[in-house]
């Protein structure tokens, strides 16, 4: 293997310098997508005012101007940022959170937030918090049952529910 001059922990691993690029070609295109679509809108000025479309084109314009000055800067740069974005050890950790929190987010369509954020909470409680399964029990219970009792009680604010809430007539 051939010596690139970086230090050896950092090879194979994202770097600033990608994640700079990367994330500025996203938002370039997370602008454009938004100066199409409020053009189709309307981004001209009527008699009325300002079409609907009109304050979300440009604000899709500054988008693309900003991203596109991140990735000429970045691309162009005389010192390039190569130090790793993240270590592997601080990545897992962050994947340790992101996943389960995905797995959260999907549940909730199958089961409801409170069934799922009763079980998102003793997970993490008892994976990454190692508290007892007494405490974890009655947290993960009485939190999402309390927030039921806020949201759809009090509030009347519905949010999504599942199986369990259907057999209670929710």
């Amino acid at each position: 293997m051939r010596d690139t001059g970086e230090p050896t922990e950092s090879r194979g691993r994202v770097t600033y310098w990608t994640m700079d690029v990367v994330v500025a070609a996203i938002l370039m295109g997370v602008g454009a997508v938004v100066m199409v679509n409020s053009y189709e809108l309307g981004a001209g000025w009527s008699s009325n005012g300002p079409d609907s479309g009109y304050f979300p084109f440009y604000i899709g314009a500054l988008i693309v101007l900003s991203s596109t000055a991140t990735l000429l800067i970045t691309l162009f740069s005389r010192k390039p940022n190569r130090t790793p974005f993240v270590e592997s050890q601080r990545f897992q950790r962050v994947l340790q959170v992101l996943i389960p929190s995905f797995i959260f987010a999907i549940a909730i369509d199958y089961i409801g937030i409170y069934v799922a954020g009763a079980l998102f909470i003793a997970f993490f409680m008892w994976w990454l918090g190692r508290y007892p399964l007494l405490k974890v029990a009655l947290v993960s219970v009485l939190v999402p049952l309390t927030l039921f009792v806020v949201f759809e009680v009090w509030f009347l604010v519905p949010l999504p529910k599942g199986p369990l809430e259907a057999y209670f007539g929710y």
